[in-house]
């Protein structure tokens, strides 16, 4: 056992020697200080909303289970909310951050919304997951191709790395639109893809049923759903996290598996937190007039 202190709480940290990712040798103290390495960063996407935890008490290679309750045996000081009759996990601070590590969390996930504003998204997203490991060319492919789409409605965007095959395309809005609306423009773009590129997308949520095509995902931004917290490691036998883009990367060609635990401190002290347009630094943009052109033309 080790003892740890976390902003003014004493968190004893059980078996910290415990190898989490087995061919890296990562062991739990690892996984705890790249925590702490991008908790300001981690913490913001996740504030305020309520958190689902995949804990892994056996490492990765074992049984999940999923959390999003307050345990317990957890400490009174662990961030939490009254909601729908349960205590629910809120991820706003580093020693609740700890304190799920060491329960044995390894994916942090959250909804679109806020336990303060519910049914409000803080932002669209579109979720890119190819049909295999070796297609992530084609997630690239797509994803410019959105990229441009959005660019044409006035939307700037955020790529990311899901942490496992795919991407996501994040676009920071105004906390005014209910997820009935947002899902109007989702499914205005996704069938605008599933139609000009046939071949390549498709909008099958049964997998079984997709073939070769990259699923382009627009229902899972809803009311309830999770997506991993950027930042967040994924329990795959890398240690791959869910790593925001540069527009200028995704041109360039990277893969999933070139952000890890090990390097992503260095990378954001040399670009920064190229999620802050989603988060810290918001840019809440305005879906008035899509809305508007959607309706009109009954979309």
């Amino acid at each position: 056992m080790e003892v740890i202190e976390v902003d003014g709480h004493v968190i004893q940290i059980t078996h910290p020697d415990k190898i989490i990712w087995e061919n890296q040798g990562i062991t739990k103290m690892d996984y705890i200080q790249y925590l702490l390495d991008v908790s300001s960063y981690l913490i913001q996407h996740a504030k305020e909303r309520l958190l689902m935890i995949w804990v892994y008490p056996q490492g990765i290679s074992g049984k999940k289970i999923e959390k999003r309750s307050v345990p317990q045996t957890a400490p009174k000081w662990v961030s939490q909310t009254f909601y729908k009759e349960k205590e629910r996990i809120l991820l706003n601070d580093r020693a609740t951050l700890v304190w799920a590590a060491n329960y044995g969390a390894i994916e942090f996930h959250v909804p679109f919304d806020t336990h303060k504003k519910p049914d409000y998204p803080m932002e669209m997203v579109f979720d890119l997951d190819p049909p295999d490991d070796n297609s992530f060319d084609l997630v690239l492919e797509v994803a410019l191709k959105l990229k441009q789409l959005l660019e044409s409605l006035g939307l700037i965007s955020v790529p990311r790395t899901s942490g496992s095959s795919g991407m996501q395309v994040f676009v920071p809005i105004l906390p005014q639109y209910t997820f009935e609306q947002t899902r109007k423009i989702n499914t205005f773009v996704a069938q605008y893809f599933g139609e000009k590129l046939p071949q390549h997308v498709t909008l099958e949520r049964v997998v079984s049923k997709r073939g070769k095509k990259l699923y382009f995902d627009y229902l899972q931004l809803w009311r309830g759903r999770t997506m991993p917290v950027v930042y967040s490691a994924r329990a795959k036998s890398e240690p791959t996290v869910a790593t925001p883009l540069t527009w200028g990367e995704v041109e360039a060609g990277i893969k999933p598996t070139d952000f890890t635990i090990f390097n992503l401190k260095k990378r954001i002290l040399e670009k920064g937190d190229l999620f802050n347009l989603i988060t810290s630094g918001k840019r809440n943009q305005s879906l008035d007039d899509i809305l508007k052109f959607i309706e009109k033309n009954k979309v």
